[in-house]
């Protein structure tokens, strides 16, 4: 295992020579921009049960309560600015011929920073869907329970809730990014929530070099061809200039 910053010549050699290049993304990449992970002591659950407010059952029984809850996250999620972890990642996606970044986070500040070809695994809390229609559309700064204009059902947050499936294209896109991968870069997740902590295995499977970045080991890091414990903001940065150079 690489210790914090330090960054094996082979990882810098399998990178740079990489022509598929997927990075996996999870919560603490996010948490270092100042956004609460779902888990952490000061997470996002501390006040509130997730049966409470990420179900459809929360949802059917008080629209309003879920809504205020997503707005409340998204004044959040505007407050902050993306950390040097997104914007190393959005860097590698210019620098490699064949780049795909697969996210768990619904916060939007990959976009924010720069990436382009994204797949956001879990949805996104600055878009609302129709429950009646395949309406969606883009959220206000501030509003409150929302009724589609087309059909005239209520809307929801475009996220995947408890108890739902991902969607199985962005889904099947994933597996198909993380199995043609030659470099796999997976930072900030906690690999334990199905079926996004299955997607490095698929690049394991075939072949591909993974590396875990993460602030403590997780179950992928002893399956990993190299973990690097620390920071992502502080970790990606190095990655990638050591790989290609200053900007």
């Amino acid at each position: 295992m690489e210790k914090k910053m330090e960054i094996s010549p082979e990882t810098i050699e399998r990178l740079r020579g990489a022509r598929c290049v997927t990075v996996l993304t999870g919560a603490g990449v996010s948490a270092e921009s100042g956004i609460p992970t779902f888990r952490g002591p000061d997470g996002l659950w501390k006040n509130h049960r997730p049966e409470q407010l990420a179900t459809p059952e929360a949802f059917g029984r008080d629209p309003e309560l879920v809504w205020g809850w997503y707005h409340w996250r998204r004044g959040l999620v505007k407050s902050v600015l993306p950390n040097p972890g997104h914007d190393a990642i959005a860097r590698l996606e210019s620098e490699v011929e064949e780049f795909t970044l697969v996210t768990q986070n619904v916060d939007g500040l990959h976009k924010v920073a720069g990436s382009e070809n994204l797949l956001e695994l879990h949805g996104t809390i600055h878009k609302a869907k129709c429950q009646g229609c395949p309406a969606v559309i883009d959220l206000a700064d501030d509003e409150g329970v929302i009724t589609c204009q087309s059909c005239g059902d209520l809307m929801r947050p475009a996220v995947i809730w408890f108890g739902e499936s991902l969607d199985k294209d962005t889904l099947e896109s994933a597996y198909v990014a993380s199995a043609s991968a030659d470099f796999l870069l997976v930072a900030g997740t906690s690999n334990v929530v199905q079926p996004a902590a299955s997607l490095a295995y698929a690049a394991i499977g075939r072949g591909g070099y993974v590396l875990e970045v993460n602030l403590d080991p997780t179950p992928l890091t002893g399956t990993a061809t190299s973990t690097i414990l620390g920071k992502g903001g502080e970790i990606l940065p190095d990655l990638v200039r050591i790989a290609f150079g200053d900007t």
